[in-house]
């Protein structure tokens, strides 16, 4: 099984014309190949996509890193917010459009995560037409992707913020595979296809 660990490089803007005039920081991820993503991230919970009234019927209810991953092949991606450019036109298609082909490999889901509230994650799952295919889930406030360390400043794109664009194949709870773009307006490494020849 091929496996690929791309160092997270944090960028302040989320074009290369913002990434020109914000100040650059670097840092490493602390999940890499080997780390269980249950234990990188404890006491924290993503909120599954879904109307504002399925929110008040499940009394806002959220669900656990390890319900989602223990005892799972799961291959999850994140990216910098719903509604956005790469992330509405090519990085959610890529893995929409080869659902099949995950299944094929034994995998039980995909799942897209954002620093966004699982309201708009839900309108957007349904304005792309994935969400019978693909898993969304919110980190309304950024908690997983900063205990992961994929947290990054978008700031300059008027987003705050956000986490950057990378994916992962998780298998029980640890760490296979896992790809970070060096940039988030980048679309080299954390798409359906690559990852989907990692596995």
């Amino acid at each position: 099984m091929a496996s690929v660990l791309l160092r997270a490089k944090r960028a302040g803007g989320f074009s290369s014309a913002m990434a020109a005039t914000a100040a650059i920081s670097r840092a490493f991820a602390s999940l890499s190949v080997g780390s269980d993503i249950i234990s990188a991230a404890p006491n924290v919970a993503l909120q599954k996509a879904r109307t504002w009234d399925e929110g008040i019927a499940s009394k806002f209810s959220t669900t656990p890193l390890k319900d989602i991953f223990q005892g799972k092949k799961v291959v999850i991606f994140g990216l910098p917010g719903a509604y956005t450019g790469v992330c509405s036109a090519q990085h959610v298609p890529s893995y929409r459009n080869n659902i099949e082909k995950f299944k094929s490999k034994g995998i039980d889901s995909v799942i897209c995560v954002a620093v966004n509230d699982p309201y708009v994650m839900n309108g957007w799952a349904e304005k792309l037409q994935a969400k019978e295919a693909i898993e969304f889930y919110g980190d309304f406030d950024g908690s997983f992707h900063k205990s992961l360390e994929l947290d990054l400043d978008l700031s300059a794109g008027l987003l705050g913020h956000r986490s950057q664009r990378w994916s992962a194949y998780v298998v029980d709870g640890k760490i296979k595979v896992l790809n970070v773009e060096k940039v988030p307006s980048e679309f080299k490494v954390s798409g359906g296809e690559v990852i989907l020849d990692q596995i």
